[in-house]
Parts: structure tokens; C-alpha cells; sequence
């Protein structure tokens, strides 16, 4: 019998990226989400609502797709956690951005119930997990890697091996990192621009044809900070925020300086203190309006 894919998380990216495989993997894909809504869209692609014991007792590939560190900790190592029913066999595969030190944990007890297991998160945007062009990093062994690679493609059009477990984790958490600190710099830029009487359209319109171009300035500065549109149900700031504190736990244990980081954690922060919390990260411009207009 062919294998089954479980798929554990349906949310705002899990949803498409769910869809996605199923319509191109030409497996079976039974997914187990908390809330009923994604998993009646996806039964018209042919995915079967299921628990999580059930998708532990028929599949022998399971992906996760959940907000963090620590729902991948809950589902992977909580009673009755996926370790504990871990098969000879299993390929378990993390989807989620979650700390780097999570994913060795997980590879070192999988591996220990003869599983694989990989980190393999996610980049780019919900668009992107529509369209099914997502950039995915993935953390564990180069045989692992070579078997579920065909599998994650269903789902993105780069897929990069980092090296081993955990490495996945660590380029994505330093990616966010990175676009975050670009972030800032755009909504210093578009404020201080607008505060000097300089049209924002102009500014990002001459920045993308020149050296300040970036993925950030196209997309999360032209397509929010610029009209001002950050919905939620999107990549919230207490989501980034979640992303941002890896980033920093990471520069802490080796003793390396973060201070753009620090930065932008303090903006994320002042933006949730506004009400901001649930809305598109982009929305950190409003926090460096804010702090303009007290001046």
C-alpha cells in the first residue's frame, strides 16, 4: 500500500500548503486541526479529516505545520506525543519555524525510534503557499533529505539543503531576522520621507531601481507599508515577534551582538502595545509614526 502523508496544522499557510500536496503528490494526505473550517475546504481536494492518533496509526509521513516552538514541542513530546507512538520507518517532517535546538531534540529522539525526522520551514508568503512557490530550508540527514525533497516541492519552487539537523531552522529564523531589520529601515525610510513632504510612491518607486532594491521593498513595503494595508490573518507581528526571539536566543547563546534585532523587538513590541499585535508585521510602521507625532 502506498504511503499516506498526515498533515497536523491546517492554518493560514498550512491550508494551501495542505492543498497543494495533495493535489500533486498523488498520495493519500489526512490532516488534523483544531478548528473544522480548513479541513471541510480541503475534503474537496480529497483530504481526509483525521486525529492525530489516527494519523499516527496510518501514515508513515507526517508533516507539521504549526505556529511554533512550542505546539511542535506539545504535539512531538507532550503525553502521547507523535515520539512516544514513533514507527521503524516514520519520516516526520517540521514545517513549522521553530527553535534550532527543538529540531536537533526531535531528530536525536526520532532517530532514536529508528524515524527520520526534518526541519524543513518555510519561507515567503501565504501567496506563495497558494501558488506553491514557497522557499523551504531543510535541516537533516542528505539521505532524508533526497527522499522527502520531491514531497516538499509539491509545495514550493526552491527547496534547499542547510546541512544537518536544525540547519533548516537556523537559515530561516536568520532569513525573518533579516527581513525584519530591512522592514524597519523601509518604515524609517517612508516616515522620515513623508515628514520631509516626499511621496512615499515616489521613494519606493526610485529605491527598487536602485541599490536599496530588495524582496522587502517590493512586496512588504510597496504592498502594505505603502497603502497601509496589514490584515490580519496574515504574518502578524506576535508571530514575527516568535520568529525574532530564535533569532536572538540564537545570537545569545554564542555571545554574538544582535543589536538590529534588538531594534526591531522593540518596535514589534511597541506596535502590539498600540493594538497592532494581530496584523500584518509590516504594520510596525504605524509604531514609528507613533513615536514621530510625540515629538
Amino acid at each position: 500500500m502506498a504511503d499516506k502523508i498526515g498533515f497536523i496544522g491546517v492554518g493560514t499557510m498550512g491550508e494551501p500548503m495542505c492543498r497543494n500536496l495533495a493535489r500533486k503528490s498523488g498520495l493519500a494526505v489526512l490532516a488534523a486541526d483544531r478548528d473544522e473550517a480548513p479541513l471541510k475546504r480541503l475534503a474537496a481536494d480529497g483530504v481526509k479529516s483525521a486525529s492525530i492518533d489516527e494519523i499516527a496509526t496510518e501514515c508513515r509521513i507526517i508533516m507539521l505545520s504549526l505556529p511554533g516552538g512550542k505546539e511542535v514541542e506539545q504535539v512531538c513530546l507532550g503525553e502521547g506525543g507523535l515520539v512516544s507512538k514513533a514507527k521503524l520507518g516514520w519520516t516526520v517532517i517540521d514545517l513549522s519555524t521553530s527553535p534550532t535546538s527543538l529540531a536537533r531534540r526531535l531528530y536525536a529522539e526520532f532517530e532514536g525510534c529508528a524515524s527520520a525526522f526534518a526541519d524543513a520551514p518555510v519561507a515567503r508568503t501565504r501567496q506563495a503557499a497558494i501558488d506553491g512557490t514557497l522557499s523551504i530550508m531543510v535541516g537533516g540527514t542528505r539521505e532524508c533529505f533526497t527522499r522527502i525533497e520531491p514531497l516538499l516541492r509539491c509545495m514550493a519552487s526552491e527547496v534547499t539543503y542547510c546541512g544537518e539537523a536544525g540547519s533548516g531552522q537556523a537559515v530561516k529564523i536568520l532569513n525573518n531576522m533579516i527581513l525584519f531589520q530591512t522592514g524597519v529601515a523601509l518604515a524609517e525610510a517612508l516616515a522620515i520621507a513623508r515628514a520631509h513632504g516626499v511621496d512615499g510612491t515616489v521613494l519606493f518607486d526610485t529605491l527598487t531601481k536602485g541599490s536599496a532594491d530588495s524582496f522587502a521593498l517590493r512586496n512588504h513595503g510597496m504592498k502594505a507599508m505603502l497603502p497601509g494595508v496589514f490584515p490580519e490573518r496574515a504574518f502578524s507581528v506576535e508571530y514575527a515577534l516568535k520568529d525574532l526571539s530564535y533569532a536572538i536566543q540564537m545570537a545569545e547563546e554564542r555571545g554574538v551582538p544582535a543589536l538590529g534585532a534588538d531594534v526591531v523587538r522593540e518596535l514589534m513590541e511597541r506596535a502590539a502595545e498600540l493594538g497592532h499585535g494581530k496584523e500584518y508585521w509590516p504594520v510596525i510602521l504605524k509604531a514609528v509614526e507613533d513615536a514621530t507625532a510625540k515629538k
